[in-house]
Protein backbone atom coordinates (compact mmCIF):
# COMPACT_ATOMS: atom_id res chain seq x y z
CA UNK A 1 0.00 0.00 0.00
CA UNK A 2 3.22 2.17 0.66
CA UNK A 3 4.52 1.73 -2.86
CA UNK A 4 1.19 2.60 -4.43
CA UNK A 5 0.78 6.07 -2.34
CA UNK A 6 4.21 6.57 -3.38
CA UNK A 7 3.94 6.09 -6.76
CA UNK A 8 0.72 8.24 -6.57
CA UNK A 9 2.47 10.58 -4.89
CA UNK A 10 5.48 11.23 -7.72
CA UNK A 11 3.08 11.07 -10.48
CA UNK A 12 0.88 14.23 -8.52
CA UNK A 13 4.43 16.21 -8.01
CA UNK A 14 5.74 15.23 -11.23
CA UNK A 15 2.67 16.95 -13.38
CA UNK A 16 3.55 20.41 -11.71
CA UNK A 17 6.98 19.71 -11.77
CA UNK A 18 6.49 19.25 -15.52
CA UNK A 19 3.89 22.50 -16.13
CA UNK A 20 6.64 24.33 -14.15
CA UNK A 21 10.49 23.36 -16.10
CA UNK A 22 7.85 23.46 -19.22
CA UNK A 23 6.67 27.14 -18.26
CA UNK A 24 10.64 28.33 -17.66
CA UNK A 25 11.77 26.65 -20.90
CA UNK A 26 9.40 28.69 -23.04
CA UNK A 27 10.33 31.47 -20.71
CA UNK A 28 13.85 31.14 -22.24
CA UNK A 29 12.63 30.76 -25.62
CA UNK A 30 10.14 33.57 -25.57
CA UNK A 31 12.81 35.81 -24.07
CA UNK A 32 14.67 35.95 -26.99
CA UNK A 33 11.88 37.44 -29.03
CA UNK A 34 11.70 39.76 -26.13
CA UNK A 35 14.46 41.92 -26.46
CA UNK A 36 15.09 41.08 -30.59
CA UNK A 37 13.66 40.68 -33.67
CA UNK A 38 13.53 36.78 -32.82
CA UNK A 39 10.98 36.18 -35.69
CA UNK A 40 12.70 37.19 -38.70
CA UNK A 41 16.36 37.09 -38.15
CA UNK A 42 18.58 34.28 -38.89
CA UNK A 43 20.33 33.80 -34.92
CA UNK A 44 23.40 32.83 -36.87
CA UNK A 45 24.06 35.89 -38.62
CA UNK A 46 22.27 38.07 -35.31
CA UNK A 47 24.62 36.80 -32.56
CA UNK A 48 28.41 38.17 -33.17
CA UNK A 49 29.94 37.41 -30.29
CA UNK A 50 30.84 33.26 -29.50
CA UNK A 51 30.03 33.53 -25.86
CA UNK A 52 26.24 34.67 -27.64
CA UNK A 53 26.42 32.13 -30.19
CA UNK A 54 27.49 29.67 -27.53
CA UNK A 55 24.45 30.14 -25.34
CA UNK A 56 21.82 30.38 -28.21
CA UNK A 57 23.37 26.88 -29.79
CA UNK A 58 22.73 25.76 -26.14
CA UNK A 59 18.80 26.84 -26.21
CA UNK A 60 18.46 25.84 -29.54
CA UNK A 61 19.58 22.08 -28.90
CA UNK A 62 18.16 21.32 -25.30
CA UNK A 63 15.13 24.01 -25.32
CA UNK A 64 13.67 25.44 -28.18
CA UNK A 65 10.75 23.24 -29.68
CA UNK A 66 11.39 20.98 -26.52
CA UNK A 67 9.55 22.00 -23.79
CA UNK A 68 6.17 23.96 -25.37
CA UNK A 69 5.28 20.08 -25.96
CA UNK A 70 5.50 19.39 -22.60
CA UNK A 71 3.19 22.49 -21.91
CA UNK A 72 0.43 21.59 -24.48
CA UNK A 73 0.70 17.91 -23.35
CA UNK A 74 -0.40 19.00 -19.64
CA UNK A 75 -2.74 21.15 -20.92
CA UNK A 76 -4.71 18.14 -22.71
CA UNK A 77 -3.76 16.31 -19.75
CA UNK A 78 -5.57 18.82 -17.38
CA UNK A 79 -8.48 18.61 -19.60
CA UNK A 80 -8.62 15.04 -19.95
CA UNK A 81 -9.09 15.03 -16.57
CA UNK A 82 -11.62 17.90 -16.17
CA UNK A 83 -13.62 15.96 -18.66
CA UNK A 84 -13.77 12.87 -16.38
CA UNK A 85 -15.05 15.02 -13.24
CA UNK A 86 -17.26 16.69 -15.17
CA UNK A 87 -19.26 13.57 -17.00
CA UNK A 88 -19.31 11.72 -13.15
CA UNK A 89 -20.49 14.93 -11.98
CA UNK A 90 -23.05 16.38 -14.79
CA UNK A 91 -22.42 13.87 -17.13
CA UNK A 92 -21.25 16.27 -19.82
CA UNK A 93 -18.24 18.47 -20.72
CA UNK A 94 -19.34 20.00 -23.36
CA UNK A 95 -20.54 23.70 -21.91
CA UNK A 96 -18.03 23.81 -19.60
CA UNK A 97 -15.46 23.31 -21.78
CA UNK A 98 -16.62 26.16 -23.98
CA UNK A 99 -16.72 28.65 -21.25
CA UNK A 100 -13.49 27.71 -20.80
CA UNK A 101 -11.53 27.69 -23.92
CA UNK A 102 -13.81 30.58 -24.85
CA UNK A 103 -12.19 32.88 -21.65
CA UNK A 104 -8.51 31.74 -23.02
CA UNK A 105 -9.29 32.86 -26.43
CA UNK A 106 -9.87 36.57 -25.52
CA UNK A 107 -7.82 36.12 -23.10
CA UNK A 108 -5.03 35.03 -25.59
CA UNK A 109 -6.02 38.16 -28.08
CA UNK A 110 -5.72 40.30 -25.35
CA UNK A 111 -2.46 39.19 -24.26
CA UNK A 112 -1.20 39.17 -28.02
CA UNK A 113 -2.53 42.57 -29.17
CA UNK A 114 -1.76 44.97 -25.63
CA UNK A 115 1.31 42.61 -24.39
CA UNK A 116 3.42 40.52 -25.98
CA UNK A 117 2.47 38.91 -30.15
CA UNK A 118 3.91 35.69 -29.02
CA UNK A 119 1.04 34.76 -27.30
CA UNK A 120 0.47 30.77 -27.15
CA UNK A 121 -3.29 31.00 -25.32
CA UNK A 122 -5.34 31.91 -28.39
CA UNK A 123 -3.44 28.54 -30.11
CA UNK A 124 -4.33 26.45 -26.84
CA UNK A 125 -7.79 27.49 -26.90
CA UNK A 126 -8.34 26.97 -30.41
CA UNK A 127 -6.81 23.69 -29.88
CA UNK A 128 -9.18 22.76 -26.93
CA UNK A 129 -12.36 23.67 -28.80
CA UNK A 130 -11.22 21.00 -31.20
CA UNK A 131 -10.22 18.32 -28.34
CA UNK A 132 -14.02 18.57 -27.29
CA UNK A 133 -14.50 16.36 -30.11
CA UNK A 134 -12.16 13.45 -28.72
CA UNK A 135 -12.28 13.19 -25.36
CA UNK A 136 -15.01 10.99 -25.47
CA UNK A 137 -12.21 8.42 -26.93
CA UNK A 138 -9.98 5.75 -25.10
CA UNK A 139 -6.47 6.63 -24.42
CA UNK A 140 -5.28 4.52 -26.31
CA UNK A 141 -6.64 6.05 -29.56
CA UNK A 142 -5.88 9.29 -28.28
CA UNK A 143 -2.56 8.85 -28.15
CA UNK A 144 -2.41 7.24 -31.35
CA UNK A 145 -4.45 9.98 -33.14
CA UNK A 146 -1.91 12.18 -31.41
CA UNK A 147 1.07 10.35 -32.77
CA UNK A 148 -0.33 10.00 -36.03
CA UNK A 149 -1.43 13.95 -36.71
CA UNK A 150 2.14 15.04 -34.91
CA UNK A 151 4.90 12.79 -36.26
CA UNK A 152 2.64 11.73 -40.24
CA UNK A 153 2.91 15.83 -41.05
CA UNK A 154 6.50 16.62 -40.12
CA UNK A 155 7.66 13.80 -41.89
CA UNK A 156 6.04 14.66 -44.99
CA UNK A 157 6.62 18.47 -44.75
CA UNK A 158 10.56 16.94 -43.86
CA UNK A 159 10.87 15.35 -47.09
CA UNK A 160 9.46 17.78 -49.05
CA UNK A 161 11.70 20.70 -47.85
CA UNK A 162 14.82 17.87 -48.71
CA UNK A 163 13.67 17.75 -51.72
CA UNK A 164 12.92 21.48 -52.31
CA UNK A 165 16.38 21.72 -51.32
CA UNK A 166 18.41 19.28 -53.44
CA UNK A 167 16.41 21.16 -56.75
CA UNK A 168 16.89 24.86 -55.71
CA UNK A 169 19.51 24.88 -52.71
CA UNK A 170 19.48 28.67 -52.49
CA UNK A 171 16.10 28.87 -51.47
CA UNK A 172 16.26 26.06 -49.02
CA UNK A 173 18.23 28.28 -46.86
CA UNK A 174 16.48 30.64 -43.94
CA UNK A 175 17.17 34.12 -44.74
CA UNK A 176 17.33 37.03 -42.78
CA UNK A 177 13.96 39.79 -43.49
CA UNK A 178 15.82 43.19 -43.32
CA UNK A 179 12.64 44.91 -43.46
CA UNK A 180 11.00 43.29 -40.92
CA UNK A 181 13.88 43.57 -38.19
CA UNK A 182 14.04 47.38 -39.02
CA UNK A 183 10.27 47.87 -38.43
CA UNK A 184 10.54 45.89 -35.39
CA UNK A 185 13.60 47.73 -33.52
CA UNK A 186 12.20 51.24 -34.75
CA UNK A 187 8.66 50.02 -32.94
CA UNK A 188 9.49 48.26 -30.40
CA UNK A 189 12.99 49.85 -29.47
CA UNK A 190 11.61 53.58 -30.24
CA UNK A 191 8.49 53.99 -30.57
CA UNK A 192 4.89 55.01 -28.87
CA UNK A 193 3.11 52.47 -27.10
CA UNK A 194 0.10 52.73 -30.03
CA UNK A 195 3.18 51.85 -32.53
CA UNK A 196 4.03 49.05 -30.20
CA UNK A 197 0.70 47.71 -30.35
CA UNK A 198 0.29 47.93 -33.96
CA UNK A 199 3.65 46.21 -34.40
CA UNK A 200 2.66 43.38 -32.09
CA UNK A 201 -1.13 43.05 -34.62
CA UNK A 202 1.37 42.72 -37.32
CA UNK A 203 3.71 40.33 -35.80
CA UNK A 204 0.68 38.44 -34.31
CA UNK A 205 -0.87 37.90 -37.80
CA UNK A 206 2.16 37.30 -39.98
CA UNK A 207 3.08 34.42 -37.17
CA UNK A 208 -0.85 33.15 -36.86
CA UNK A 209 -2.86 33.82 -40.27
CA UNK A 210 -0.77 34.55 -43.28
CA UNK A 211 -0.02 31.79 -45.61
CA UNK A 212 -1.13 28.93 -43.79
CA UNK A 213 0.04 29.77 -40.52
CA UNK A 214 -2.69 29.30 -38.40
CA UNK A 215 -2.98 25.80 -40.12
CA UNK A 216 0.82 25.17 -39.57
CA UNK A 217 -0.06 26.73 -35.62
CA UNK A 218 -2.78 23.89 -35.21
CA UNK A 219 -0.83 21.03 -36.00
CA UNK A 220 2.23 21.72 -34.27
CA UNK A 221 -0.01 22.18 -31.32
CA UNK A 222 -2.69 20.17 -31.18
CA UNK A 223 -1.26 16.33 -31.59
CA UNK A 224 0.17 17.22 -28.15
CA UNK A 225 -3.08 17.98 -25.95
CA UNK A 226 -4.62 14.30 -27.75
CA UNK A 227 -1.41 12.95 -26.50
CA UNK A 228 -1.57 14.44 -22.96
CA UNK A 229 -5.09 13.60 -22.72
CA UNK A 230 -4.50 9.79 -23.83
CA UNK A 231 -1.82 9.67 -21.50
CA UNK A 232 -4.08 10.99 -18.72
CA UNK A 233 -6.51 8.37 -19.47
CA UNK A 234 -3.72 5.64 -19.95
CA UNK A 235 -2.22 6.48 -16.33
CA UNK A 236 0.97 6.57 -18.27
CA UNK A 237 2.65 8.51 -15.80
CA UNK A 238 1.69 6.57 -12.88
CA UNK A 239 3.17 3.13 -15.08
CA UNK A 240 6.05 5.43 -15.44
CA UNK A 241 6.45 5.89 -11.83
CA UNK A 242 5.82 2.36 -10.78
CA UNK A 243 8.70 1.24 -13.21
CA UNK A 244 11.61 3.82 -12.29
CA UNK A 245 14.51 0.96 -13.94
CA UNK A 246 12.20 1.24 -17.43
CA UNK A 247 11.51 4.83 -17.28
CA UNK A 248 14.97 5.92 -16.88
CA UNK A 249 15.79 3.16 -19.44
CA UNK A 250 13.04 5.09 -21.80
CA UNK A 251 14.78 8.48 -20.72
CA UNK A 252 18.67 7.16 -22.21
CA UNK A 253 16.72 6.18 -25.28
CA UNK A 254 14.64 8.96 -25.68
CA UNK A 255 17.39 11.75 -25.19
CA UNK A 256 19.60 10.16 -27.03
CA UNK A 257 17.42 10.14 -30.22
CA UNK A 258 15.70 13.82 -29.43
CA UNK A 259 19.79 15.02 -28.70
CA UNK A 260 21.01 13.80 -32.24
CA UNK A 261 17.54 15.13 -34.22
CA UNK A 262 18.18 18.45 -32.84
CA UNK A 263 21.52 18.82 -33.18
CA UNK A 264 21.16 17.93 -36.54
CA UNK A 265 21.61 21.56 -37.88
CA UNK A 266 24.81 22.16 -35.91
CA UNK A 267 26.49 18.88 -37.54
CA UNK A 268 25.38 19.57 -41.34
CA UNK A 269 23.78 23.18 -41.59
CA UNK A 270 22.43 25.34 -39.03
CA UNK A 271 20.46 27.70 -41.88
CA UNK A 272 19.19 25.11 -43.75
CA UNK A 273 15.48 24.81 -43.51
CA UNK A 274 15.12 20.82 -43.89
CA UNK A 275 17.48 20.18 -40.82
CA UNK A 276 16.02 23.23 -38.96
CA UNK A 277 12.57 21.91 -39.66
CA UNK A 278 13.40 17.97 -38.64
CA UNK A 279 15.10 19.57 -35.63
CA UNK A 280 11.98 21.20 -33.97
CA UNK A 281 9.20 19.49 -35.38
CA UNK A 282 10.70 15.79 -34.88
CA UNK A 283 13.66 16.17 -32.51
CA UNK A 284 11.93 18.90 -29.84
CA UNK A 285 8.80 16.20 -29.14
CA UNK A 286 11.68 13.25 -28.54
CA UNK A 287 13.90 15.29 -26.62
CA UNK A 288 10.38 16.33 -24.61
CA UNK A 289 9.24 13.13 -23.96
CA UNK A 290 12.24 12.15 -22.32
CA UNK A 291 12.83 15.06 -20.35
CA UNK A 292 8.97 13.52 -19.01
CA UNK A 293 10.14 11.06 -18.39
CA UNK A 294 13.42 11.45 -16.48
CA UNK A 295 11.17 14.39 -14.22
CA UNK A 296 8.98 11.57 -13.43
CA UNK A 297 12.13 9.06 -12.24
CA UNK A 298 13.45 11.99 -10.38
CA UNK A 299 9.90 12.25 -8.45
CA UNK A 300 9.73 8.69 -7.48
CA UNK A 301 12.65 9.66 -4.86
CA UNK A 302 12.10 12.14 -2.05
CA UNK A 303 14.74 14.04 -1.99
CA UNK A 304 14.54 14.92 -6.04
CA UNK A 305 11.04 15.67 -5.49
CA UNK A 306 11.64 17.39 -2.57
CA UNK A 307 14.54 19.46 -4.77
CA UNK A 308 11.92 19.58 -7.73
CA UNK A 309 9.02 20.60 -5.31
CA UNK A 310 9.35 24.67 -6.41
CA UNK A 311 8.99 24.22 -9.29
CA UNK A 312 6.03 22.03 -9.00
CA UNK A 313 4.39 25.96 -6.95
CA UNK A 314 5.19 27.77 -10.44
CA UNK A 315 3.27 24.73 -12.36
CA UNK A 316 0.24 25.04 -10.29
CA UNK A 317 0.24 28.54 -11.22
CA UNK A 318 1.50 28.95 -14.70
CA UNK A 319 -1.09 31.00 -16.15
CA UNK A 320 -0.10 33.65 -13.64
CA UNK A 321 3.18 33.05 -14.53
CA UNK A 322 2.83 32.78 -17.77
CA UNK A 323 0.79 36.51 -18.33
CA UNK A 324 3.41 37.80 -15.77
CA UNK A 325 6.57 37.30 -17.77
CA UNK A 326 5.29 38.64 -20.73
CA UNK A 327 4.41 42.12 -18.39
CA UNK A 328 7.78 41.57 -17.09
CA UNK A 329 9.47 41.25 -20.50
CA UNK A 330 7.75 43.93 -22.26
CA UNK A 331 8.65 46.49 -19.71
CA UNK A 332 11.96 45.99 -19.36
CA UNK A 333 12.39 45.57 -23.67
CA UNK A 334 9.83 47.62 -25.18
CA UNK A 335 10.38 51.43 -25.28
CA UNK A 336 7.45 52.21 -22.83
CA UNK A 337 9.34 50.45 -20.48
CA UNK A 338 13.09 50.56 -19.91
CA UNK A 339 13.71 50.26 -23.44
CA UNK A 340 16.32 47.41 -23.60
CA UNK A 341 15.08 46.04 -27.03
CA UNK A 342 18.27 45.20 -28.94
CA UNK A 343 20.89 46.34 -26.39
CA UNK A 344 21.54 43.60 -24.60
CA UNK A 345 23.45 40.24 -24.92
CA UNK A 346 22.04 36.88 -25.04
CA UNK A 347 23.70 35.60 -22.31
CA UNK A 348 22.66 38.61 -20.19
CA UNK A 349 18.73 37.96 -21.14
CA UNK A 350 19.27 34.40 -20.21
CA UNK A 351 20.44 35.79 -16.33
CA UNK A 352 17.45 38.19 -16.69
CA UNK A 353 15.05 34.94 -17.11
CA UNK A 354 16.57 33.09 -14.75
CA UNK A 355 16.42 35.71 -12.14
CA UNK A 356 12.70 36.73 -12.71
CA UNK A 357 11.35 32.87 -12.98
CA UNK A 358 13.43 32.50 -9.59
CA UNK A 359 11.36 35.05 -8.49
CA UNK A 360 8.35 33.74 -9.54
CA UNK A 361 9.03 30.47 -7.88
CA UNK A 362 9.52 32.11 -4.38
CA UNK A 363 6.25 34.22 -4.45
CA UNK A 364 4.32 31.50 -6.15
CA UNK A 365 5.17 29.61 -2.94
CA UNK A 366 4.78 32.40 -0.79
CA UNK A 367 1.25 32.96 -2.61
CA UNK A 368 -0.39 29.60 -2.47
CA UNK A 369 1.04 28.86 1.41
CA UNK A 370 -2.34 31.50 1.93
CA UNK A 371 -4.97 30.90 -1.24
CA UNK A 372 -5.64 27.64 -3.23
CA UNK A 373 -4.60 28.51 -6.45
CA UNK A 374 -3.28 31.72 -8.44
CA UNK A 375 -5.13 35.10 -9.10
CA UNK A 376 -5.84 34.87 -12.67
CA UNK A 377 -6.07 30.96 -11.80
CA UNK A 378 -9.02 31.84 -9.84
CA UNK A 379 -10.47 34.34 -12.32
CA UNK A 380 -10.25 31.52 -15.09
CA UNK A 381 -11.92 28.83 -12.66
CA UNK A 382 -14.81 31.44 -12.08
CA UNK A 383 -15.81 31.97 -15.11
CA UNK A 384 -15.55 28.52 -16.50
CA UNK A 385 -17.57 27.03 -13.24
CA UNK A 386 -19.58 30.49 -12.12
CA UNK A 387 -17.83 29.95 -8.59
CA UNK A 388 -15.04 31.06 -6.28
CA UNK A 389 -12.78 29.01 -4.90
Amino acid sequence: MQHVQQNESARIVSIDVLRGLSLFGIFLVNMLSFHSPYFYYNPYEWWKTSQDLIAFSWIDVFVQASFYPLFAAMFGFGAAMQHEKAVKRTGTFLWTGIRRFSFLLVLGLLHAFFIWPGDILFNYAVSGFLILFFLRFSGRILLILGLVFLFVPAFIFSLLLVLAALSDPYNSFFWTDITSVSQSIAAYGSGSYAEVTLQRISDWMNNNMMDGAFLFQLITIFPFLLIGAGAYKQQTLGKWAANPKKTLHLFFILFTAGLLLKGIPHILDPSHMAYMYIQDAIGGPVLAASYAALIVYLCTFNRAANLLSPFAEAGKMSLTNYLMQSVLGSLLFYAYGLGFYGQITLTTGILLCVTIFAIQVIISGLWLNRFKRGPMEAVWRFFTYGKRG
